[in-house]
Parts: structure tokens; C-alpha cells; sequence
């Protein structure tokens, strides 16, 4: 989980913090000791470090901070603005062109999840409505073509690439040429990477830049390689003159040093975010809601955009309905399951939600995993069973069960768990929905809404 070890220890912090009724001097100092730790341990540039504790310092210490009703929440929401400016202070978007195409050139070293990213920043422009084309300048790397094709393919995006032998120079540009008989508005430029920085591939990337003259550069960097990325976007910004930083792998790294100082260091700003291996969109980086998170304080807002994305309304009120009339079937559970797996893993949606952070706790180790093992297992049973008994789980006797186990290649003890756990969860549904007389939760996450409220979901071990 991103910044997971960074997030404990400030939390542990103000926790502290809130225990005191009135704050001194020493208690603030004592407070920045423990921030400047957890965000060396986070793996933050000591410099970037060092300036931050400054800051929140005087800005604690000098707004007469000690003497209001709530000084612990004071120097939280300094901590929380002084986090949102560390890291761009507010979001940056992609400079496109009023004529198009806009030309986009991604660079970075090997392995930085550059040929992905360069799908994945095409789709996230699509669903916004343009028309993007990828093009294959790696001429250099085996299969680099063949893995934008495929990559292209699977997105439904097109791909522009020349014959072997062709310069990289050449293909960038004639890409252009291509992009405005074709009606592309975006043309997105996948170049060669070096296991490290090399004057010849910059001298390349140079060549390029100064041929096709792009709107942005963005630099793909791996959030894993901690403070070598932070190295490498400076090395990149002073050969290029970058425009953004695209982080991948960022849900793989618990510390997320990187993400905090690469704005600091270099004044690039990280416009995107890759989470995990799949193929979705780049998210784009806000880093106002990034420092609510990092502090436990959620992140509703992407949790929302995340959900509005994801389920379809007219569903969502037909749900609705039939919680209220004590209706709710597997065949309902299994739509809601499927619609929440979009929404990425239970400790991501967990992260989002204030307060939350508790529960996060209790649940590791439970290995719940929203897209794995367990919750292919009650699909399978599910779609094992007939509509009748999808429908009145009290029909289901002994021999059923054996077919149902026999179906979906699972066990009747499987079997057996499920249905027991569906039971428990419908029961608590109705107790939910009298405590809550009318309250309403997240739009259209439906059943699975109250996950907190569950003893056991299906899918929990």
C-alpha cells in the first residue's frame, strides 16, 4: 500500500498530538522530529526534508498556533497544506494544442512501464473524447514494436510503425503527416529507453524533439527506485525540458519518497499515476487528496469519480428498491461484486474512505483480494446454481449442494460457506437499513456500501 509506513507514523504522531489540551514549543519540536523521521524512513531527499520540518515549524509556531481551541488540528491542516504544496500544490493537466495534433513524447529509461504507459495515457485520452495515436520510435529494443502493437490492440488504439531499419528521427515525424490524414488529435511518441542515461540516447530524444517540436514530455519513472527516480527525472529535465512526470508502480511502493520529492527537486510536476499491472487509464495525480491520504484523512472525492465511473445509475436504483423490499439475491450480490472489482483492490477503496484506516488493520493478512482466487471461487459457485436457487438460498438442500460443488469444481464445504455467510450479511443488512432510516451512503455502491458494517463478506477468509 502507497505510503502505508509514512501514513502510520504521522498518524501515530498526531495522535499524540491530540492528546495534549493545550500545545507548547516542545511539544511541536517533539511532533517535527517524529515527521522529519517518518519521512526520511519514506525515503524523501533529506533536503526537500529539511525545508518542509522548516516550514510547518514556523508557520506552528508563529500563527500564535498554540493558543487556539484545537492546536493539534492546526498543525495537521498546516502539515496537510504544507504536504499539498510539497508535491505541486495543485493538479496539472496535459497543455493541449488549439491545432492539432497534440504531440506527446514519452522518455524514460528501460523498464519504467514507458510502452504501457504510453497505452494507458492514450485510453485515459480517449474516454475524454480524443482520438489518440500511438507510435513505435523504440527501434532499438527487441519486440519493443511488437508490444506496443499488442498493447494498442487490446485498448483499440492505433498504431503507427515503420519498416526495420527506419530512424527513429524519420518515424516521429512521419507519425505527424500520418495523425492528420488519419484524424488523430493526439499523437502519443513511445521512444527507445537505456538501462541508464546515455548521451547517445539523448542526443537521440534531442533529435526528436526538435523534429516533431512536441507540447509536452513526459518522463515515466518507476515509484519503486525511490530517490534514483528523482536522480533520473533531474538528469532527464536538464538534457529535455520535461513538462511531467508519469509514476508507475506507485501502489507497490509503501515508502513513496519519490513521489514526495520529484516536485521539490526538479520542479516537474507528476500529472500521472500508474496503479498496478492492468491495463487501465493513468490516473491523474491530485496532490491536495494524495496528502489527505498519506494523513487518514480518505480520499472521497477519487472514491466518488472512482464509483460514478464505474456503476450505472439505473442499476444502482434498482438496487436500491430491492434492499429496501428485503429482496436482495446472489444473482445481486454476484452484479455488485463485479462492479465493485472495477473499483480496484478492497485496500485501495478502504484507503479512500476517512476513518477507515482501523478497519484496513483488522483485514490485513485476511488475503482479500477483490480480483483473485476466492472471488473466482464464489462466481463459479454462484453461477453454478440454478435461477431458483440464486433467488431463495433456502431451497438449497444437501444433493443440491453436492451439484452445485460438482459444477463449479469447488467443495460442498465451500458451498456451505458461502451460503452461510450470505445469510449473516442479509441479516445485518436489515439491521443496517432500520439504524439507518433513510440515511444514505455512497451512490450506487449498493450492497457492498457498508462494508465496514459486515461481520464477514463472502469473500473474506
Amino acid at each position: 500500500m502507497i505510503f502505508e509506513s509514512l501514513s502510520d507514523r504521522l498518524q501515530a504522531t498526531f495522535k499524540k498530538l491530540r492528546g495534549h489540551g493545550k500545545l507548547t514549543e516542545k511539544d511541536v519540536n517533539e511532533a517535527m522530529r517524529e515527521v522529519r523521521m517518518a519521512l526520511l524512513e519514506a525515503d524523501v531527499n533529506f533536503r526537500v526534508v529539511k525545508q518542509f520540518i522548516q516550514t510547518v515549524k514556523e508557520r506552528a509556531i508563529g500563527q500564535n498556533v498554540l493558543d487556539t481551541l484545537t492546536p493539534a488540528q492546526v498543525v495537521i491542516k498546516i502539515v496537510d497544506e504544507e504536504l499539498t504544496n510539497l508535491m505541486g500544490g495543485t493538479q496539472s493537466r496535459i497543455n493541449m494544442s488549439p491545432n492539432p495534433p497534440t504531440v506527446i513524447m514519452m522518455v524514460g529509461l528501460q523498464g519504467a512501464g514507458k510502452t504501457t504507459s504510453a497505452g494507458k495515457l492514450g485510453l485515459a485520452l480517449k474516454k475524454q473524447g480524443k482520438r489518440p495515436l500511438l507510435v513505435a520510435c523504440d527501434i532499438y529494443r527487441p519486440a519493443a514494436v511488437k508490444q506496443l502493437q499488442v498493447v494498442g490492440a487490446q485498448l483499440e488504439l492505433p498504431v503507427f510503425s515503420m519498416d526495420a531499419g527506419t530512424d527513429a528521427v524519420t518515424i516521429a515525424r512521419s507519425s505527424i503527416a500520418y495523425s492528420q490524414s488519419h484524424a488523430n488529435d493526439v499523437v502519443i511518441i513511445d521512444t527507445a529507453g537505456r538501462l541508464q542515461i546515455d548521451e547517445k540516447l539523448m542526443q537521440e530524444l534531442r533529435d526528436i524533439k526538435a523534429e516533431v517540436r512536441p507540447h509536452e514530455i513526459l518522463l515515466v519513472v518507476d515509484a519503486m527506485t525511490g530517490q534514483e527516480a528523482v536522480n533520473v527525472a533531474q538528469s532527464f529535465h536538464e538534457s529535455l525540458g520535461l513538462d511531467g512526470v508519469v509514476m508507475t508502480k506507485l501502489d507497490g511502493d509503501a515508502r513513496g519518497g519519490a513521489a514526495l520529492s520529484v516536485k521539490a527537486v526538479t520542479n516537474v510536476p507528476i500529472k500521472f499515476v500508474g496503479m498496478g499491472e492492468k491495463l487501465e487509464a493513468l490516473q491523474p495525480f491530485h496532490p491536495d487528496r494524495m496528502a489527505s491520504r498519506i494523513l487518514g484523512m480518505g480520499d472521497v472525492l477519487s472514491l466518488v469519480e472512482k464509483a460514478q465511473q464505474t456503476f450505472d445509475l439505473e442499476e444502482a436504483k434498482k438496487m436500491e428498491k430491492k434492499l429496501r423490499r428485503e429482496e436482495f439475491t446472489l444473482d445481486d450480490f454476484l452484479s455488485q461484486m463485479q462492479q465493485v472489482k472495477k473499483l480496484g483492490s478492497l485496500e485501495n477503496i478502504l484507503g479512500m474512505i476517512p476513518g477507515m484506516g482501523g478497519l484496513k488493520k483488522q483485514l490485513e493478512g485476511q488475503d482479500i483480494d477483490l480480483d483473485g482466487k476466492e472471488m473466482r471461487q464464489i462466481e463459479a459457485i454462484i453461477k453454478s446454481m440454478t435461477p431458483q436457487e440464486r433467488a431463495d438460498i433456502g431451497i438449497i438442500n444437501g444433493s443440491r449442494r453436492k451439484r452445485i460443488a460438482l459444477g463449479s469444481g469447488t467443495r460442498v464445504q465451500d458451498v456451505n460457506k458461502l451460503l452461510k455467510q450470505f445469510g449473516e450479511m442479509r441479516k445485518m443488512m436489515k439491521k443496517m437499513k432500520k439504524m439507518q432510516k433513510g440515511k444514505k451512503g455512497f451512490p450506487g455502491l449498493g450492497a457492498l456500501g457498508g462494508l465496514g458494517g459486515f461481520p464477514k463478506m463472502p469473500f473474506m477468509h
